[in-house]
């Protein structure tokens, strides 16, 4: 199993930044991916944003240019800095694992984010 510690999260006034980060733990393979997902009170969890460790990116359409994601293979790290905060940008930020190797998934407890003044 894998285990995911999300940190980095709490309240940031509009138009601020925050900077995300989760360490993944346990049986871990080279082929993998990892990504954050992002959920709201009453609705679904979307996808934020996702690295391969190929190297490949992919964001969400709302990010707008305003995020960014890497990774640190020697620390398990995948961090997202979030820029330009908006209050849409509220929820529930959840750290997902995907195992190439055995086709696992495997997500954090989630860490909220809230952007208000």
């Amino acid at each position: 199993q894998v285990q995911l510690l999300e940190s980095g999260g709490g309240l940031v006034q509009p138009g601020g930044s925050l900077r995300l980060s989760c360490v993944a733990s346990g049986r871990l393979y080279r082929l993998n991916a990892m990504g954050w997902f992002r959920q709201a009170p009453g609705k679904e969890r979307d996808l934020v944003a996702r690295i391969t460790s190929g190297g490949m990116i992919d964001y969400a359409d709302f990010v707008k240019g305003r995020f960014t994601i890497s990774s640190d293979d020697a620390q398990n790290t995948v961090y997202l800095q979030m820029n330009s905060l908006n209050p849409d940008d509220t929820a529930k930020y959840y750290c997902k694992y995907t195992d190439y190797v055995l086709g696992g998934d495997y997500w954090g407890q989630g860490i909220q984010v809230t952007v208000s003044s």
